[in-house]
């Protein structure tokens, strides 16, 4: 390739079996390998990750997200789709559609004895409310053009709650 398409190569193509991957271990119930693939593109409103979950893992804790949408796409293994309070059977070959909104609360559990791998895939929208009904906090974040975070807090709900007009003169 010339040097111009290698540049394009860079800044648009990304191969999911040869990132660099991250372990995440948190015990007692998270462990998994993943790499997120967005980053270092030239997607601005698109993410994606590729994660591996050992048996009896997940990669994150069960939340909702108020402005984001999600696909999550089964690429190997088996586990459980827990949604809005329900626990769903996924296998190789399903693709998850995950809607914003309080309805649909979402955590992939790998329930087999074997590592699953899925692709997930988000509309990346900001600013983004996250909410995680086992914990009852929230996350609110908003980021810049470039990527960067321009604003993250992580309370619990209810807890510490102002009126709108405390402190403004």
């Amino acid at each position: 390739m010339n040097e111009r398409a290698q540049a394009l190569a860079a800044r648009l193509i990304r191969n999911f079996n040869e990132v660099e991957t991250k372990r995440f271990h948190r015990p007692p119930l998270y462990d998994a390998v993943g790499a997120r693939l967005a980053e270092g593109t030239a997607a601005r409103k698109m993410g994606a990750s590729v994660d591996i979950v050992q048996p009896g893992m997940c990669t994150c804790p069960y939340h909702l997200h108020h402005a984001q949408e999600e696909m999550f796409i089964v690429l190997e293994g088996q586990g459980t789709l827990r949604v809005a309070g329900e626990m769903l059977p996924i296998k190789a070959g399903d693709v998850i559609f995950i809607p914003a909104g309080p309805e649909y609360p979402h955590q992939i559990i790998n329930s087999s004895s074997e590592p699953i791998k899925y692709l997930s895939i988000s509309t990346m929208e900001q600013p983004e409310i996250c909410e995680y009904p086992d914990s009852n906090k929230f996350m609110a974040e908003s980021a810049k053009h470039n990527g960067t975070r321009a604003f993250e807090v992580i309370r619990k709900l209810k807890e510490g709650d102002l009126d709108y007009w405390v402190d403004e003169p």
